[in-house]
């Protein structure tokens, strides 16, 4: 009897908990800016609920699958499956339909690629959104660059990103931005879902941010004969590094009108590709002055307290001569990261504080590891740059 009692109170407290949650929906949903034009779903209300919706009338279960947590599609009597999240961070998160235990992408939204697929997404209107909206001031252009790779043996492809009113003086040079992703994405996450243009064109017409170029590459490489996978975390020379330096850098100020030398270089990245930048900018010190780790560092994912004396072969060791030849060691991560990216940067700092590395540190509130606090990051740093 008891056994029962508790099974009736439990499915009580869940029904009850349902309907309070249901009664709480805003209900000024609307569609976000990575809907397909066309579409109606998906959409976001005013509390960063997520609403999606597809037709699926053969489909025994349908649910959305956002921010870790599934929730349950219902269906009306046309087949079409319609449900809501519950309120969802500021920013932009990839999501996925599971209909009959499938996970598929939902066809009313754009694709991005990210978590190694292309896929769908949903923007949550942030509330200092400014910095990265597209805005009345003058724009640059993000330009594709194809080049085949004699170390890969293989046609690559980076994006560019120049100022407004590159073209018109034929003169006037710039630095360089080495810009890249994170894992499980590509040479497109920064100028789409990152859009690193936009934050450019708004800083520079604020005259937050001296004119610079940047550049977005793929950071997965393999070099040719080589069929060892790519790993994130070398202790070496890694390909991408070789693909950067003796490929990449050369063909960058070739080119481009490019101030080609360090004091007018920076590099940096997210997750992944801040561990790359780290080894890369701290291995490479003639060719860069500036650095950038937004979300990670070279010792991703590791949190052990670190020997200052043999981490990288002893490059920090000697905080006078680091702190000369870099103008800018910059880090920044949310106040929301996931495990074991606090522990990981934590570690870093208490080394570097130690050692008397000289840096500056970025808190993004409310976000976590996520395009929202790199977009912040970007525009922090950026703002930094060549001056």
């Amino acid at each position: 009897m008891n056994n029962i009692r508790l099974i009736v109170l439990g499915y009580l407290a869940m029904t009850y908990g349902q309907a309070c949650f249901s009664q709480m929906v805003k209900d000024d949903f609307k569609s976000s800016e990575t809907t397909q034009s066309g579409r109606k779903f998906p959409q976001v209300n005013s509390e960063g609920q997520v609403r999606a919706g597809i037709l699926a009338p053969e489909a025994q279960s349908v649910k959305l699958d956002i921010g870790g947590k599934k929730y349950d599609l219902k269906r009306n009597a046309d087949g079409f499956w319609t449900g809501d999240s519950e309120p969802q961070d500021e920013g932009f998160h990839y999501y996925q339909l599971n209909i009959d235990g499938a996970s598929v992408p939902d066809p009313g939204s754009l694709y991005f690629y990210g978590a190694g697929r292309w896929g769908s997404a949903i923007e949550i209107p942030a509330h200092d959104r400014a910095f990265y909206e597209l805005k009345q001031v003058p724009h640059g252009q993000v330009r594709e660059q194809l080049y085949f790779s004699n170390l890969t043996n293989t046609w690559r492809r980076c994006f560019i990103y120049t100022p407004a009113r590159y073209d018109n003086n034929t003169t006037k040079r710039y630095p360089v931005l080495y810009l890249q992703h994170g894992s499980g994405e590509n040479e497109t996450g920064w100028p789409v879902q990152g859009k690193a243009n936009l934050i450019l064109d708004n800083l520079i017409a604020e005259k937050k941010a001296v004119p610079m170029i940047i550049v977005m590459d793929n950071g997965y490489a393999t070099l040719s004969g080589d069929n060892k996978p790519f790993n994130p975390t070398p202790t070496g020379p890694f390909p991408f590094e070789q693909v950067l330096i003796k490929e990449v850098i050369p063909m960058i100020d070739k080119s481009y009108k490019t101030i080609a030398n360090k004091d007018n270089r920076a590099m940096a990245g997210l997750s992944m590709g801040a561990n790359q930048t780290m080894q890369i900018v701290i291995k490479n010190l003639d060719q860069f002055s500036y650095l950038g780790a937004f979300s990670g560092t070279a010792n991703y994912p590791k949190s052990d307290p670190i020997d200052v004396s043999t981490f990288m072969n002893g490059a920090f060791k000697d905080a006078h001569s680091l702190n000369r030849q870099l103008k800018l060691l910059w880090l920044g991560a949310g106040a929301k990261e996931p495990v074991p990216f606090p522990a990981s940067i934590a570690a870093f700092k208490s080394m570097l504080d130690q050692a008397g590395v000289k840096y500056q540190y970025y808190t993004s509130e409310g976000t976590a590891h996520e395009w929202l606090t790199w977009r912040r990051c970007l525009n922090q740093f950026a703002s930094l740059l060549f001056k």
